[in-house]
């Protein structure tokens, strides 16, 4: 499996994160979610002519696309394997110093979901798989065929937030084994009461996003990069996150109160950016993103 050069990327409130991370010619920034490099490719257009970027991902597939894309900027970009939590190691075995800018694009991408054979889609068949680093062990489909149901009930309730996580779990205990996103999906659908859906959302939407936080530790990864992206940024030094969900929105707004109280940041962004009415007719599925920005004090 390998990615298209074809596939359609729009970088999700590009302008805004561009003006949020206040780049200017030269400086240092990091990408922690480089992806297929939209939002890479205008960072290292603005910080041009000498401005360097580390792009970095934990989908190997995903950074290839982005070494292709982005092959022009020659050495003023380098590219490293990795998640959130260790950002700093990545830093360091690249030998950078402190970073005037750091991006971190949170959640799924649309190459993610729109591959089949990943399993992060409910609308597409494919291995129950999820897996952001397709080296790890632990899959969706291992996590929702062996795990009892006080532990799935309380996943699907605590990243997905659902209502339902009880009727869910059980309903899920009952079909086992799954191995496929559509036998889980429909599950889970025919678990939720048809008069207590979710309006127009997929009523599988919460669970899959639950079991997809839960397969890639992504709030703990989130909490550890932003702590250590943090200690690394130069004084006036910006970072700027682009979270999907409430779960994520919350951790970034806490560490970013947080860490100004504490005198480490100042928060730019009282309140969340949100797309325009424009880009989320263009771009769907970015009606959901919610940008916040802080700076190194």
């Amino acid at each position: 499996m390998t990615l298209k050069p074809s596939v359609v990327h729009r970088p999700v409130l590009l302008e805004e994160v561009v003006g949020g991370l206040a780049l200017k010619p030269g400086a240092v920034a990091l990408d922690a979610t480089v992806g297929l490099g939209g939002h890479a490719e205008r960072i290292l257009r603005e910080t041009g002519p000498d401005g360097r970027l580390i792009g970095m991902d934990r989908d190997r597939e995903a950074l290839e696309f982005a070494k292709g894309r982005l092959s022009s900027f020659g050495d003023r970009v380098t590219f490293s394997y990795g998640s959130f939590g260790e950002l700093g190691t990545v830093l360091d075995e690249a030998g950078w110093g402190p970073l005037d800018a750091a991006l971190f694009d949170l959640g799924v991408s649309s190459m993610q979901i729109d591959t089949a054979e990943r399993g992060f889609s409910f609308g597409r068949e494919g291995p129950l798989d999820m897996r952001m680093d397709a080296g790890q062990e632990v899959t969706a489909a291992h996590l929702v065929n062996h795990l009892p149901l006080p532990d799935l009930e309380e996943i699907i309730r605590s990243y997905g937030e659902e209502r339902w996580a009880g009727r869910i779990a059980r309903a899920i205990l009952r079909a086992r084994p799954f191995s496929t996103t559509t036998h889980l999906a429909e599950t889970v659908r025919a678990a939720v009461p048809a008069g207590q859906r979710h309006g127009r959302i997929d009523s599988a939407t919460r669970t899959f996003q639950a079991f997809r936080i839960a397969v890639n530790q992504e709030l703990e990864q989130l909490s550890a990069g932003l702590a250590q992206a943090a200690q690394r940024m130069k004084p006036s030094g910006r970072i700027a996150v682009l979270a999907y969900h409430s779960l994520e929105d919350r951790i970034v707004k806490v560490f970013f109160r947080e860490q100004a109280r504490a005198g480490v940041l100042k928060v730019i962004t009282r309140k969340p950016v949100r797309p325009s009415a424009e880009e989320t007719a263009e771009n769907p599925r970015s009606r959901s993103a919610r940008l916040r920005v802080a700076e190194r004090a």
